[in-house]
């Protein structure tokens, strides 16, 4: 047995670290490089250096995973058109959808973040933390491992296609209908814009009679105003 070998079988053997065990228990996927996934669950909040947080493979994975959900919607509706798909595929990948993939899935429990900062644990640092791992998978596993462990992981179990594709995406329509209708004032107002990783993040309020009833983010306008009326809606119970 040469020297190669005997490394290779003394690493195989070794024991797992628990942190290497809930994540590969979470991602279903045996982890290569775990400083990436370290990086990739580490929150600004405690880490705030652009190579130590997650940031940057954010950025990354938002942009792999928009490609692999295109690609995904791409090939089961070939008779739809353009903005039938873009749709569709707004409603897969928004802030709120992403964060609560993101709960269900455990990565709650094993996000390195500022957990005495209340206002982080009501945000949806989740989803993008999410976000991040699939940027941390894409570069540990390339391109393709990563499109099957999205589909198989993120997209099969949690986003349900058949519903949403009977989903109005246009919720803010949806709640301005109903609160003209009741007699109610509705505004969407701009609580902050700001930057994060270079890219600019909007948070919209709902208010509905002079109250914040509900808040959402998105990297414009109106996916943010999009994501505050899905949550006032699903608070409203309508």
């Amino acid at each position: 047995m040469t020297f190669v070998q005997i490394l290779k079988k003394f690493f195989k053997s070794a024991p797992k670290s628990t942190f290497e065990k809930d994540l590969t228990n979470i991602l279903g996927i045996t982890p290569g490089n775990l400083l990436l996934y370290r990086t990739a669950l580490s929150h600004r909040s405690v880490r705030d250096t652009p190579d130590e947080n997650n940031e940057r493979l954010e950025y990354l994975g938002d942009a792999v995973l928009s490609a692999i959900v295109a690609d995904y919607l791409f090939k089961r509706y070939p008779y739809k058109g353009e903005g039938f798909l873009t749709e569709m595929r707004s409603k897969m990948v928004n802030r709120q959808q992403l964060n609560d993939i993101a709960v269900k899935m455990g990565l709650k429990k094993i996000t390195l973040y500022n957990k005495f900062d209340g206002s982080l644990k009501s945000s949806q640092i989740f989803g993008n933390t999410l976000e991040a791992v699939v940027g941390a998978v894409y570069l540990d596993k390339g391109y393709a491992q990563t499109q099957k462990w999205v589909l198989k992981q993120i997209v099969i179990p949690h986003m349900f296609v058949d519903d949403l594709e009977a989903i109005d995406i246009n919720l803010k329509n949806k709640l301005i209908g109903w609160a003209s209708k009741n007699g109610k004032n509705l505004l969407f107002d701009l609580a902050e814009e700001k930057l994060e990783s270079g890219r600019r993040v909007f948070t919209i309020n709902a208010v509905l009679d002079g109250e914040v009833l509900a808040q959402g983010k998105g990297f414009n306008k109106k996916d943010a105003s999009q994501v505050a009326a899905q949550l006032a809606i699903e608070k409203l119970g309508l």
